[in-house]
């Protein structure tokens, strides 16, 4: 099970791709937080719902007693910021989007960033979310799939993350998805030999 005692706030949620279980860990975070503080969970930019109040919004799978959810910018298509945000004729304005995150959270609150897909998706035109978010200097977790191809996906993920000066709190192996759950404690041992990050497995 995850460690969420190891973990501090501000934090951003990350992944190595889309669908490996962002939500699902920003969710458990959450929740455990809340226990003993407010929590603020901030989406920024969320794609393929109508709005932030569709069930299949993160914010709606995120709240619960104690957690305000907040969303930035809803965009129909399930596609990147960037693509979905083309098809519905909306220029992203990536400064206001980055004071929004900025805002002050309750005093005692702790506060929770989830982004949108992996660490690459494009933003605007010539704008990636790594390069974008990274002058928040909001450490994150790195949430991956357990089984056959995360070693490849994390360390992509976590060197792409390094070299524009993320600080990384943890990589979290997901093994739910795809019931790797013998291979998640395989590739977590090697993963640990190649990053000098904590490496996480979140059990079921």
């Amino acid at each position: 099970m995850l460690n969420t005692n190891e973990l501090a706030s501000p934090l951003w949620v990350l992944g190595t791709d889309t669908d490996v279980g962002k939500t699902y860990i920003a969710s458990h975070i959450a929740r455990s937080w809340a226990k003993s503080a407010g929590i603020v969970y901030r989406k920024p930019f969320q794609t393929g719902v109508d709005s932030d109040t569709d069930v299949n919004a993160d914010a709606v799978k995120v709240r619960g007693p104690n957690i305000t959810v907040e969303t930035g910018l809803v965009l129909k298509a399930a596609l990147s910021p960037l693509a979905a945000a083309k098809l519905e004729g909306i220029q992203i304005d990536l400064e206001k989007m980055f004071n929004w995150c900025k805002r002050p959270v309750p005093q005692g609150a702790k506060l929770i960033l989830e982004a949108a897909g992996g660490v690459m998706v494009p933003l605007t035109e010539g704008i990636l979310f790594a390069n974008w978010a990274s002058a928040l200097g909001i450490p994150g977790i790195v949430v991956a799939r357990g089984g056959l191809g995360t070693l490849n996906h994390v360390l992509l993920t976590c060197e792409a993350l390094m070299s524009r000066g993320w600080k990384i709190a943890a990589v979290v192996l997901n093994p739910g998805l795809d019931q790797s759950f013998e291979a998640a404690v395989d590739n977590a041992k090697i993963l640990e030999r190649f990053l000098k990050v904590p490496i996480q497995i979140h059990e079921l």
